[in-house]
């Protein structure tokens, strides 16, 4: 069943493009293949998930790209014909010469509803291509305006418009020390607006995906490319097809369906973390092994993090909630293919605490600026009420309690 991703914003638009561009390299490797049918039958499944052939031998993302300035688009879309081996339908992106000042409420009260039939009709030609539609996968920053604001409004009018397929979100935590002075108010505001639409929000912080870049890539001066390849690196880990434990006959055929089925439970409970090993410079890859023992011992270190709990497996029922048992919590799916010139590699999608201090933070930080009022008047010219704010506080505070009490 097919993807189709929704690339928006300036941080969306540049992180669909690496994830393309890293499922496409792995799609043509022959890095650590089993045999030419185990390849053929994976390229199959592939290419039905991520791609269309536009002419032969040259890919074409079932994807769907927005902004509302043409800049980021114009590069995304040069960069990938270059590739020679996949692009981006030309036909499939809209943007304007205007984009939403860093405001939330512009993105999502003003561009999203002046834009939306033009959006949606994009959207609804890409899934005509289909001839199994999974789900979206959207792909956006909280910290901006487009991104955030009319990512949101896009995500919910997906939902009206597709309700039985499956929504992801793809969302970019914006770093502590600050991209822009409301940063707050804007992750606020789509934290919990998605909440109420999407079925799932898979976020990566930017701090973790530094830290990555400088402490396991050896980057020495780290650019928003670096980590834009580390968390397209991370994404297909996940994406590319792979067998699950109990059907070792073919690879899985609805990936968003699978992965919601495993991991979303609960309505309360949709925010997911992406661990992935191992990760390192070209450099040092060339003279490493990896054996599975070691590599699974380490991502479950990365799981418990400085939980005082002894050695074990990762059906331990300590590492799970008491109302799951273990069996039922944990899902494992593999592929006897390498990935990304890693020979063995592993990646873990959890629904866990781990996003409860930042989200616990961004609340807080967000909370004194309103009670001081300070740049709320730039919400409100654009239709964003002082209630609705308090809506949005009211909504993480409960899934900050939730989560508390798991």
């Amino acid at each position: 069943m097919s993807i189709i991703t929704i690339q928006l914003g300036q941080c969306g638009n540049q992180i669909g493009r690496e994830v393309f561009d890293t499922i496409c390299t792995d799609f043509r490797s022959t890095h650590g293949l089993c045999s030419k049918k185990e390849n053929e039958s994976f390229q199959a499944a592939c290419k039905e998930r991520f791609f269309s052939e536009e002419k032969p031998r040259v890919l074409a993302a079932r994807a769907v790209l927005v902004d509302m300035e043409p800049k980021v688009i114009g590069q995304t879309l040069s960069t990938a014909s270059r590739s020679g081996t996949w692009n981006y339908d030309h036909r499939s992106h809209f943007c304007q010469k205007q984009g939403s000042g860093n405001n939330w409420a512009n993105g999502y009260c003003v561009h999203g509803p002046k834009h939306k039939e033009t959006i949606m009709n994009l959207v609804q030609k890409e899934a005509e291509k289909c001839d199994r539609l999974s789900g979206f996968l959207t792909v956006m920053s909280m910290a901006g305006g487009t991104g955030s604001g009319l990512g949101t409004f896009v995500t919910e009018s997906l939902k009206d418009t597709y309700p039985t397929s499956f929504l992801l979100n793809h969302v970019i935590w914006p770093y502590r020390t600050g991209e822009v002075i409301v940063q707050n108010y804007n992750s606020v505001l789509t934290l919990s607006h998605l909440y109420q639409s999407s079925d799932a929000l898979l976020v990566h912080e930017n701090d973790a995906i530094h830290k990555i870049c400088a402490q396991l890539m050896n980057i020495k001066q780290i650019s928003f490319q670096d980590v834009n390849r580390v968390i397209a690196h991370q994404l297909g880990s996940v994406f590319q097809p792979a067998y699950s434990s109990e059907s070792a006959a073919c690879y899985s055929r609805s990936p968003l369906g699978d992965l919601m089925e495993a991991l979303v439970p609960h309505p309360e409970f949709k925010m997911l973390g992406l661990r992935n090993i191992p990760q390192m410079s070209e450099n040092s890859l060339a003279y490493s092994t990896f054996a599975w023992p070691g590599l699974l011992k380490h991502l479950r270190q990365m799981l418990i993090a400085n939980a005082k709990m002894e050695e074990g497996g990762f059906q331990e029922p300590a590492l799970y909630t008491s109302w799951l048992n273990a069996q039922d919590a944990l899902t494992i799916w593999k592929t006897p293919r390498a990935f990304n010139k890693y020979e063995k590699s592993a990646s873990l999608v959890s629904n866990s605490q781990f996003l409860l201090k930042p989200v616990d933070s961004v609340v807080g930080k967000a909370w004194k600026m309103f009670a001081s009022k300070a740049y709320v008047h730039q919400y409100t010219k654009f239709g964003i009420e002082e209630e609705d704010f308090m809506d949005c506080f009211t909504t993480l505070e409960q899934v900050i309690a939730s989560y508390t009490n798991l």
